[in-house]
């Protein structure tokens, strides 16, 4: 498919770096190093990555079983509205350790992130009120090439 001469937004790769699973790949020991030189740069880039673990990580599993606060339950899949926080991690976990196979496959252990929230004014049916609220920033874009 990448190969042909049709226009494809995203493409793959542009598609692909935006996954769980490369994410977590390039969070690993010394794979940034294969495409950046600068050292500080490295370091500066890993201090933004949360942890990314795989199901097969049997130490994160009961780590995440006895802390599920701690860590968000992700489906391999893009999108929100699916992720499993608190104690239905705990849950999930144990009914995917018993099914293996497949369903561990399905799902990504994150380290869970705590922002911190501000008071912002939200303007909702014509009304506008204050409220306590956090901010994620989203900036994307695209390039044809």
């Amino acid at each position: 498919m990448e190969q042909s001469s049709a226009v494809k937004c995203p493409s793959i790769s542009y598609h692909l770096v935006g996954t769980k699973k490369i994410q977590q790949e390039l969070a690993k020991p010394n794979v940034l190093e294969r495409f950046l030189e600068n050292k500080e740069e490295i370091a500066k880039l890993r201090q933004c990555f949360a942890g990314l673990w795989s199901l097969d990580d049997e130490e994160v599993v009961k780590s995440a079983i006895e802390n599920p606060d701690l860590f968000v339950l992700k489906p391999q899949r893009e999108g929100g509205g699916n992720n499993i926080y608190g104690l239905d991690v705990r849950e999930a976990l144990i009914r995917l350790k018993k099914e293996g196979g497949d369903a561990l496959s399905a799902y990504i252990l994150m380290q869970r992130i705590f922002p911190k929230a501000s008071l912002a004014s939200l303007v909702r049916g014509g009304v506008c009120h204050e409220a306590l609220t956090v901010s994620e920033l989203g900036i994307y874009g695209a390039y044809l090439r």
